[in-house]
């Protein structure tokens, strides 16, 4: 939390056309996450006064996730100057810092928005954050004085040959004082090659006004702006390494991290072992000495104190497993509850169910929990066994301490302590298999060779 006052605005009105996608580009996901929430949620991490987002009006769907906050529209898209004036009416009586982001650059740290911010309340006017690259690319570059003064910002398509020698980059990200902000983006002008009203103009316009503009430097990994597919994979490595070490220094066993796939919300107790080739997505909360082995797909479940998953399982979102639970290979838990101490272990699916204590899933049962409109749920009580190739016509319920034979389909409810069988009778005729192969053979021994 800051302790300064500041205001923030995030750009998201970039169609993102490189994205090549129906989907805005701030919409695109980093572990299970839209980008720009991994943003938002740093920044609220620092507590802002205020805080306006810049979106197109065309972005109903950016619109429905960013529903709790302000948003501005830039109706025109004029340029990154033109989509900060969109706040105009929201900030134009606001004078201390006022921090400016970019919806498509996520990963900026807490730490380096608040150096930003006190560069600004300590007396610089325009603070600027930038990076040193050794392949400065298309990043516009910062041009200082021999002092280390901000002299201005040179956009790579109209630099010289010497400014792009500099390795210094713009990030885009920078941090103006609201007492002057709407007086320098006024005298913004578009006369350069796109016909845009460049933000990073506003650097010069300070410096003719007598203005104090700094910059302050971070990695270059963190200030990464994703603007095609081919970034955005390198920003999901990047978080997932981050992710991964977390886990490793927080008591979790990785036996190979690099193909473990973590969530940006994930909770891991102590003493966690995950396997090799797992994937989380979101909202998993994992107790302690929990083992996953590996091949396991897990979202939306929680698992308690104790209990192996996998391999091959499927955990699907609405799953509680009990401590000591397990769910074994190829079998799917949905939106159910598997009591403590509970085992499938072997070729099932457990929707919609709530499952006791103790209790037994033979290999092959499934509850059969959609009807084809409407889906039911299943209720099998505590230390019951389930025999094997068992189907479970929901809405139906199995009794504390029950048994169902082998092979049973039940569609009315078994009650505690009983035995429930629900197959055909079985029928043997006699000599019938000895008839059969001896005909079989005979007829083919009379068939013509060819």
């Amino acid at each position: 939390m800051s302790n300064i006052s500041f205001a923030a605005i995030i750009l998201a009105a970039g169609l993102g056309k490189r994205m090549k996608s129906n989907h805005s580009k701030v919409m695109h996901k980093i572990a299970g996450q839209p980008m720009i929430l991994h943003l938002i949620n740093t920044l609220e991490s620092i507590s802002p006064e205020r805080l306006a987002i810049v979106v197109g009006q065309d972005m109903e769907e950016v619109a429905k996730i960013l529903s709790p906050y302000e948003l501005f529209i830039q109706r025109d898209r004029l340029g990154t100057g033109d989509a900060v004036k969109a706040t105009l009416e929201h900030l134009k009586n606001f004078k201390d810092p006022v921090l400016i982001l970019f919806g498509d650059t996520p990963m900026v740290k807490s730490e380096t928005m608040l150096t930003s911010i006190k560069a600004c309340a300590d007396g610089a006017d325009v603070v600027v954050v930038g990076f040193q690259s050794v392949d400065p690319k298309n990043y516009g570059r910062l041009v200082t004085d021999e002092d280390g003064n901000l002299i201005k910002i040179v956009e790579a398509a109209e630099a010289s040959g010497e400014q792009l020698e500099i390795t210094l980059c713009n990030s885009g990200l920078m941090v103006v004082s609201g007492k002057y902000m709407f007086d320098l983006l006024m005298n913004l002008n578009s006369q350069n090659k796109k016909g845009e009203y460049y933000l990073t103009d506003i650097v010069s316009i300070a410096r003719k006004k007598g203005l104090k503009t700094v910059v302050v430097e971070a990695e270059e990994v963190e200030l990464m702006g994703i603007n095609s597919r081919g970034e955005l994979s390198i920003a999901e490595a990047n978080v997932q390494k981050e992710l991964r070490t977390n886990a490793l220094e927080n008591g979790v066993t990785l036996i190979d991290p690099t193909s473990v796939w973590l969530s940006h919300d994930m909770v891991i107790g102590r003493d966690v072992i995950i396997h090799p080739n797992v994937v989380f997505g979101p909202g998993v909360t994992i107790g302690n000495d929990v083992e996953i082995k590996s091949f396991s797909h897990i979202e939306g479940a929680t698992i308690d104190a104790g209990a192996v998953i996998g391999p091959f399982a499927r955990l699907r979102p609405g799953t509680e497993i009990g401590c000591d639970a397990k769910v074994g290979n190829f079998v799917e838990v949905k939106n159910s509850v598997l009591g403590a101490g509970s085992k499938t272990n072997h070729l099932s699916y457990i929707g919609d169910a709530s499952v006791g204590a103790d209790t037994n899933i033979g290999a092959g049962t499934i509850t059969c929990n959609y009807d084809g409109f409407d889906k039911h749920r299943s209720i099998i009580g505590k230390n019951t066994f389930i025999g094997s190739n068992t189907a479970l016509i929901a809405p139906v319920s199995i009794g504390d301490g029950a048994v169902v034979a082998a092979g049973s389909t039940i569609s009315r409810d078994v009650m505690a302590g009983s035995l429930a069988i629900g197959r055909a009778a079985q029928e043997e005729k006699k000599g019938w298999a000895s008839s059969y192969k001896e005909k079989h053979q005979l007829s083919k021994s009379q068939k013509p060779k060819r």
